[in-house]
């Protein structure tokens, strides 16, 4: 019995045994077979090591190609640690190459890692450092593939380009906006160590190739930026304002033509620029009392309304309006007397104004200022986009209602007034602006996406438009837009003179002078918008400071855009004060004694006594006061 007991068990222990022979064998065999490429692929990767080799970020272009961003290649440190044979001396001689404290170089060489990049010293170096390294021969320690974003332009379009991260990811403006477009895929250089960081020579390296991003084209046209930049600088110099800004859009597709601000930065050195100069991109960002700009809004609001013939009904400006015990003045002391409401915009008058906004009333003027887009963003392909600031409904009384219609007590950036303006000049269509105009594969120039016009709403009738386009000429030819009036183009415009409004009081914080500008008035190719905030030295008002501004960008502008003269228009009414347009007669041929104009300055250059060349040339208009350049010769 105990015989046949212990003869069972050794049966039993054999089995056991037998199976465990087999499970070992079965396992062997999934992991030869089956799990093999499962397993090895593991080996690999505890083997692989791996260089990251940047990739190209997408070019920008303004609309006629032209470079406004791109990438140079440049080269970063990496060092493999376990490969270093002197660390001590290794991080001595990087610390004097790189110009960095020994100890923080020696702290990175002994870290515990396979692969230690160098960053920020090593990054980004440019050809003479990175030479210098590739000399030492150092074990250990490589050099790889970077690149650098870098604008041609410096300052150029810089709060609307922004700038890209050292790790080359978009930080501000576009480069943010359009990250995930511009950035590539990162390639690789893998090769294969053992333990002790030798190569395996068994297994060959991999380059895997990186993928350049996308490239986008912006809706700007470089000939007009390059006005914009030029005067701006040219009147920030003059006039040291707080600051000045200029936007010009096309008001047929919401295209951006032209953007710039002052004072501005260089995104290829951000890091030592002033962060409250970059963040703030002020024709989207800044939000201000309009002024009489505002006015075309409440006056194409009205003309849509029907609640005047702006040539028949008349207002007589006394002076002054009271609204809700509050005495709203007149610029002109005493008033402009009786107007027809063309010339109370004309004027500016401020109490005509009032009888305009009256007429509309409450519920009709907020739901104008809703409709123009001026209580919403615009929604513009740019990051930091500010929203105006407008009284709510419930708020909205007899005397916000009175200084809302003349532009005071409503606050709006510089893009959601042009967006407006335009709308009431293009036909009453309120359009989104935009920036972008396509986005195209680096690789092949393929199109990708292509930004298309988009209309909101339609906001007045074709018919008010054509009224209003009419009305704003007449402000340049007879009104406070003067200063812009060009012979040969039809310009429309209105001025602005706004007090700057500082923790609700308006004392002593300087004015914000602006002018707007319509080209041309018959066919808006053009809606140029110049302000400038707190200049010094100067008249404070929009149509003596800013309205010059505007035409001498209009003078370069409208050339650049082929808008052709015309034979006729309407003629410029003068003031005392206004200096009087003059045809240049030819000079050419005659002898230097026979040039002479008491209204112009003459400067001769070269030696003779017979004009042969002359500057401006014969037919073109300069303001009394300018200078003929006169060639001599024989």
């Amino acid at each position: 019995m105990l015989f046949q007991q212990s003869v069972n068990k050794i049966k039993i222990i054999k089995i056991c045994i037998y199976l465990i022979v087999l499970a070992l064998i079965f396992k062997v065999g999934y992991i030869q077979i089956i799990d093999r490429k499962k397993i090895y692929d593991k080996a690999l990767e505890s083997w692989q090591r791996s260089f990251p080799v940047q990739a190209n970020r997408g070019k920008i272009y303004d609309r006629s190609g032209n470079v406004l961003a791109t990438d140079l290649t440049t080269a970063s440190l990496v060092v493999v640690p376990s490969q270093i044979k002197d660390q001590a001396t290794t991080a001595l001689e990087l610390s004097k190459i790189l110009n960095v404290d020994v100890n923080v170089l020696k702290e990175k060489l002994n870290k515990k890692v396979s692969i230690q990049r160098i960053s920020p010293e090593g990054r980004q170096l440019d050809n003479q450092v990175a030479s210098k390294i590739q000399r030492l021969h150092l074990s250990g320690v490589y050099l790889i593939k970077d690149t650098k974003r870098y604008y041609p332009g410096n300052n150029y379009l810089s709060h609307c380009l922004g700038f890209v991260g050292i790790d080359n990811q978009g930080l501000l403006g576009l480069e943010l906006e359009y990250d995930s477009f511009l950035k590539g895929k990162n390639g690789s250089i893998d090769y294969y160590m053992d333990a002790k960081s030798h190569n395996l020579k068994m297994y060959p390296s991999h380059y895997t190739y990186s993928q350049s991003g996308m490239n986008i084209t912006l809706t700007i046209d470089k000939r007009i930026q390059d006005v914009l930049e030029r005067e701006l600088s040219n009147a920030y110099d003059t006039y040291h304002p707080d600051g000045i800004w200029a936007l010009a859009m096309n008001p047929k597709n919401g295209e951006i033509l032209g953007i710039a601000s002052y004072p501005n930065f260089n995104p290829n050195d951000y890091q030592n620029e002033d962060k409250d100069i970059y963040n703030q991109n002020i024709p989207i960002w800044k939000t201000y009392e309009p002024g009489s700009t505002f006015k075309i809004i409440t006056f194409s609001s009205a003309l849509n309304e029907n609640l005047f013939d702006m040539d028949k009904d008349t207002y007589y400006d006394k002076g002054y309006e009271y609204v809700s015990g509050a005495r709203i003045k007149s610029w002109k002391k005493g008033g402009h007397g009786l107007q027809t409401f063309r010339e109370v915009l004309q004027n500016s008058s401020n109490p005509g104004f009032v009888e305009i906004g009256r007429r509309l009333g409450k519920k009709r003027l907020y739901q104008y200022v809703q409709n123009f887009g001026l209580t919403e963003k615009t929604g513009i392909d740019l990051p930091g986009e500010s929203c105006g600031i407008m009284f709510d409904y419930k708020n909205f009384h007899e005397l916000e209602q009175a200084t809302v219609a003349f532009g005071q007590g409503i606050s709006v950036t510089p893009l959601q007034l042009v967006t407006a303006i335009c709308a009431c000049v293009n036909g009453g269509y309120l359009l989104q602006p935009h920036i972008l105009k396509e986005i195209s594969n680096s690789s092949n120039n393929e199109i990708v996406e292509q930004v298309k016009k988009k209309v909101k709403r339609q906001v007045i009738k074709e018919e008010t438009s054509k009224k209003v386009r009419d009305a704003l000429e007449s402000v340049v030819t007879d009104g406070g837009g003067r200063n812009a009036y060009i012979n040969g183009y039809r310009i429309g415009g209105k001025t602005g003179t706004a007090q700057k409004a500082v923790n609700g009081s308006y004392v002593g914080s300087g004015y914000i002078l602006s002018f707007v500008g319509v080209v041309p008035i018959d066919d808006p190719q053009i809606v140029l918008y110049v302000a400038m905030d707190n200049p010094k030295n100067c008249i404070q008002y929009g149509g003596t400071t800013v309205a010059p501004i505007a035409r001498k960008m209009f003078v370069d502008i409208l050339p650049a855009l082929n808008v052709k003269k015309v034979k006729s228009q309407r003629q410029k009414s003068y003031s005392i004060m206004d200096k009087r347009t003059i045809k240049v007669e030819n000079y050419i041929g005659k002898k230097r004694s026979e040039v002479q104009n008491i209204s112009l300055r003459i400067t001769f250059v070269g030696k003779g006594n017979k004009v042969i060349d002359q500057l401006p040339r014969k037919g073109e208009y300069v303001e009394e006061g300018d200078t003929i350049v006169i060639m001599l010769g024989e």
